[in-house]
């Protein structure tokens, strides 16, 4: 199967209607692994947020998928997918599935059972990769990787809840988060993420899906100026001249926003945010949302409720762009029992979704 003809990715995105989500992990993980591992499985957590996610006026999620998960249960794997997906479904809530991520921010290799706390004060400081950085970095162990591909993509390549592939989050990012803040980890990464990045494009082609096949750029700094160099990483170029679909991350103002979209148009292709709002990066809601409807691009805000991963707090060593304002959360739109951190966004999602139909 080769990559989708502009006319087909313009088909598919005809289709679609504006798609409008969140990047998804229940309150109660503190990473994909205890996401998706059978001791901490959380169905009831994942109904009760979908059931808040719906009634604000979402229709798409994107989440990640744990290698090791795959690797170790692979049968019991499928089985919480199929059932997380009826869930879904329950909430008119369609699915984009990511299947590897290197952002180990935890700066270990994952590891299947109970999962390390929360480090306090610290943005998602347990994130686990996927498959790791231990297997991204030796080819050699990258066949059981192909087999993951093949079978969760091939597995699901028929189903309607599932409406694009991210076959991989962030290729090269290396930083780890600690108390002291953010640092580089292993600089030799880039190149073997970018090669396997490839290879994962071949392999789920191979299964030959319904859905669209996608890498996100992602390589944007907030506050960046000139604009000439965003998404200019060789990965970044890679992925956007491979994927069916064009998706970035974008957690940027909104004059920074528009500047990488007008670059992204270039590729003559549908767009999709699949990272976004960052308040205290001036990536917020009220400037960005009505901008992503008006253009007709989908959007994933990062979060929903906040929970384990504390990503209501800032990025390590992050104090903001404008340093006048209190913005409060960082990521995240719910608190533990549903409540808005701001009701002006979810009021605002919740309109412009009824203007969608």
């Amino acid at each position: 199967m080769r990559k989708w003809s502009t006319e087909k990715a313009w088909q598919w995105h005809a289709q679609q209607g504006w798609l409008r989500g969140f990047n998804y992990l229940p309150r109660t993980a503190v990473n994909w692994t205890e996401m998706w591992q059978q001791e901490t499985f959380d169905a009831a957590c994942i109904a009760q947020e979908l059931q808040w996610a719906k009634a604000i006026g979402f229709n798409s999620l994107r989440t990640n998928l744990p290698f090791i998960v795959w690797e170790h249960d692979r049968d019991g794997l499928i089985r919480r997918i199929e059932q997380f997906l009826a869930i879904c479904r329950q909430n008119d809530i369609r699915v984009m599935l990511t299947l590897m991520d290197d952002c180990g921010f935890s700066g270990e290799p994952p590891f299947l059972g109970q999962q390390k706390l929360p480090v306090p004060g610290v943005h998602n400081s347990q994130a686990a990769a996927s498959p790791g950085r231990n297997i991204v970095m030796r080819p050699a162990l990258w066949g059981p990787v192909e087999r993951y591909v093949k079978d969760i993509v091939g597995h699901f390549a028929h189903d309607k809840t599932i409406i694009i592939w991210d076959l991989y989050n962030e290729p090269t990012n290396r930083m780890i988060f600690t108390p002291a803040g953010r640092s580089a980890f292993d600089p030799a990464l880039e190149k073997r993420s970018h090669r396997l990045m490839v290879q994962a494009f071949r392999w789920a082609r191979e299964m030959d899906p319904e859905q669209p096949l996608t890498v996100g750029a992602w390589h944007i700094l907030a506050g960046q100026d000139p604009i000439a160099p965003v998404y200019s990483h060789p990965t970044d170029q890679r992925a956007l001249a491979l994927s069916d679909i064009i998706s970035f991350h974008a957690y940027v103002p909104l004059a920074q926003l528009h500047q990488a979209i007008a670059y992204l148009r270039q590729f003559k292709r549908p767009l999709l945010c699949t990272e976004w709002m960052a308040r205290h990066a001036a990536s917020v809601m009220h400037e960005q949302l009505p901008l992503f409807k008006a253009q007709g691009i989908g959007c994933w805000q990062w979060g929903l409720v906040k929970g384990r991963t504390q990503t209501w707090l800032p990025w390590p060593g992050f104090t903001g762009i404008d340093s006048g304002a209190s913005p409060g959360w960082f990521h995240d739109l719910l608190d533990e029992t549903g409540v808005a951190f701001d009701e002006t966004e979810t009021a605002l999602i919740k309109q412009l979704a009824q203007e969608s139909g």
